[in-house]
């Protein structure tokens, strides 16, 4: 019986540790990598890159946020890929 109680502990354990790295890449990791894929797609659409830093090799750019490009918004973007 002690032997049946001890695994039940450990799958508990097991259980609460994989929920909590769970929550941790929800709230730490994944809005990080969320925002660098939508930057990079954001750069890949953009046109008018203005006010380029030669320091840092970052411009701001407009981008499309829809296809008929009714909306825009603006993003930062590496100088190499504008």
């Amino acid at each position: 019986m002690k032997e049946a109680s001890g695994e039940l502990s450990m799958t508990a354990i097991a259980v609460v540790a994989i929920a909590a790295i769970g929550v941790v890449f929800t709230t730490l990791v994944w809005p990080s990598i969320k925002a660098n894929i939508l930057r990079s797609t954001h750069c890949s659409q953009a046109y008018e890159c203005n006010n380029c830093n030669a320091s840092t090799g970052m411009c701001t750019c407009k981008y499309c946020e829809d296809e008929a490009c009714t909306k825009t918004g603006t993003v930062q973007c590496n100088q190499n890929n504008k």
